[in-house]
């Protein structure tokens, strides 16, 4: 039988439907795929898919998880946060701390946010923010746009603490304290402390303004880690900072600064209203237990012979007289004591109750650990933490000390570590990192041990924050021995600093910070882990990070992926390790101006 052709208005009208269907989805197909990948539509609407994922993530915990499987596996980029966050600190968040108790300010403390519930953006820099000035030009003048802050310098102007000038804030180098400049009152200081001469090398400024102090300490080779708390208003650490001066934010509220016991050779208070003698003198035991035997303690204004302030001055130098604390001088406003160099006088009878810490307890225990209303017994009677007998500035940095003993063979560990981070850097510097340019001054070595980076850098002009996880061995009063800064950290955890803080940031085994010990499961996410050292990191800054290639591999698809352009070398020519090298530089970006305004 012939076949049966149909005249085109006689097929069947179902037959119509499908066929013109199919022809219009494959038109709609071609015409989107034009759009999407030659358009500018088809980047704004990618953008802002990727931007919803962002957003949605703060508050679904499944699409964040979907958000960082992508970025890991180098499918998905992460975008900018919006114009208000330049300056966000994720555990330093006024707005979220506000609610919580004011007892002991409480409040002002570190408090984190889960990681659920962080946005995974990258921090913008402000409008017209520039490359900082440099060392040591950054000491006296600073962009005002990169801190656009004047409270301190309308309020303070006529102490000398900071100024507007033109394009710049200039900082003559005065304080409340010491109106007249910070170079006359550490002078004055000098008369009755050895501030010259190597016998001081580290001290820690408490409520400091704009680090003046610390920064003049600088020439006397005393190295000051100065903190104050986050004020939205004056901004004090970010001026710090951005002057590449050693800060880090922090508040002397319920629980210990994040400090070894007897790391301090001088503890400095300049009208830094912190109560010594309230709570049971419980903040006068935290400067104890910091301050080495032999230590310096200089308080400037209230309550040192204050007006109306006669009971608290009182209690102040009777809570001295129960510690066994000398007193040096009081000049005017200015109280000078010295700790003892033993427990010898202790425990005594003394109103305050003060008795000294049980054998159990650990004084280098600091990491969220709440303040104890007791004396830390001084560990050793052979002196060998004790102002004086400890090797003075710069022969303190070579020589083993006596906490690298708290380690299995930790003496012969220390002067091995010493010598490969001396061959390691000496290899970094010959792959053009800008270590010793003027394009680097803060640095920070999130992995520190022994302290052994920031050793072999000491004869550049830079300074390091050693960072010792707190959850490895505790060895941050082996690098404060030798004459070097740093903190214990969580790296679970944002660090408390401001954005674009660090030129440098430096990580050897950036995988053991995330995970449990001894079990290779991880805390948290690498993913996180980078967008926190973004943060903290300045624009055209560089990161350097050490591990396996597999880890390699995975932060340089993360790197991509936070606007980051990476390159990876091998390790220097007598290493016999399997790990490679990752040297990054963040992109310097900025919002459009439609949307930073």
């Amino acid at each position: 039988m012939g076949q049966l052709n149909l005249p085109l208005s006689k097929r069947n009208p179902r037959q119509w439907r499908l066929l013109d269907l199919i022809t219009a989805a494959l038109f709609a197909i071609v015409f989107i795929f034009f759009v999407l990948v030659f358009t500018p539509l088809g980047d704004s609407l990618a953008a802002s898919g990727r931007q919803t994922l962002v957003l949605s993530s703060s508050s679904d915990p499944r699409q964040r998880q979907k958000l960082l499987a992508l970025v890991e596996s180098g499918h998905s980029s992460i975008e900018a946060c919006p114009a208000e966050a330049v300056d966000h600190m994720p555990c330093e968040d006024p707005r979220r701390n506000s609610q919580l108790s004011r007892d002991m300010n409480f409040y002002r403390e570190r408090h984190c946010p889960l990681p659920e519930d962080s946005p995974l953006c990258l921090i913008p820099p402000p409008n017209g923010y520039k490359i900082p000035v440099h060392w040591p030009d950054s000491l006296q003048k600073i962009w005002h746009n990169n801190v656009p802050y004047n409270k301190i310098a309308d309020r303070k102007g006529h102490q000398g603490w900071m100024k507007e000038d033109g394009p710049y804030f200039i900082f003559p180098g005065g304080g409340t304290m010491f109106p007249d400049g910070a170079i006359s009152y550490i002078e004055r200081l000098g008369q009755y402390i050895p501030i010259s001469g190597g016998v001081l090398r580290t001290a820690l400024d408490m409520g400091c303004g704009v680090a003046s102090f610390g920064a003049y300490l600088l020439k006397e080779d005393i190295l000051t880690l100065s903190f104050a708390p986050r004020d939205s208003h004056k901004a004090q650490i970010q001026f710090a900072l951005e002057r590449g001066i050693p800060a880090f934010v922090a508040m002397l509220g319920t629980r210990r600064l994040p400090l070894p016991a007897y790391s301090l050779d001088l503890v400095h208070c300049s009208r830094c209203l912190i109560p010594f003698t309230a709570y049971n003198a419980t903040y006068f035991l935290e400067v104890d237990r910091l301050l080495r035997p032999g230590g310096y303690f200089v308080v400037s204004g209230p309550p040192v012979q204050w007006p109306k302030q006669d009971k608290e001055w009182a209690d102040l130098q009777a809570v001295a007289r129960a510690l066994c604390y000398e007193l040096i001088v009081v000049d005017g406003n200015t109280v000078i004591w010295k700790k003892p160099s033993a427990d010898s006088c202790l425990p005594n009878q003394n109103e305050f109750g003060l008795e000294l810490c049980s054998e159990s307890d650990d004084p280098s225990y600091a990491w969220y650990f709440k303040l104890k209303n007791c004396i830390s017994k001084i560990p050793s009677s052979n002196g060998e933490y004790s102002v004086g007998t400890i090797p003075n500035w710069p022969e303190r940095l070579t020589k083993p000390p006596s906490r690298a003993a708290l380690l299995k063979n930790g003496m012969n560990v220390f002067e091995a570590d010493t010598r490969r981070w001396q061959r390691r850097v000496a290899y970094y510097k010959s792959l053009n990192l800008k270590l010793g340019t003027p394009a680097v001054r803060n640095v920070m070595d999130m992995n520190a041990f022994f302290g052994g980076f920031a050793a072999a850098l000491s004869s550049d002009p830079v300074w390091v924050m050693n960072v010792v996880p707190s959850r490895k061995p505790p060895t941050l009063g082996v690098v404060y021995d030798r004459g070097l800064i740093g903190v214990y950290h969580d790296w679970c955890e944002p660090f408390s600093t401001y954005p674009r803080t660090y030129d440098f940031i430096h990580v050897t085994g950036i995988d053991s910070l995330l995970q449990y010990h001894g079990s290779g499961k991880s805390r948290c996410n690498l993913v996180d882990l980078m967008v926190e050292m973004d943060r903290m990191l300045r624009p055209e800054g560089t990161v350097v990070v050490r591990d396996s290639p597999e880890v390699i591999e995975r932060v340089g698809r993360i790197a991509g992926a936070i606007r980051w352009t990476s390159m990876v070398h091998e390790t220097e020519p007598d290493s016999k390790s399997r790990e490679k090298i990752l040297v990054a530089t963040k992109k310097f970006w900025s919002l459009p101006s439609s949307v930073s305004h």
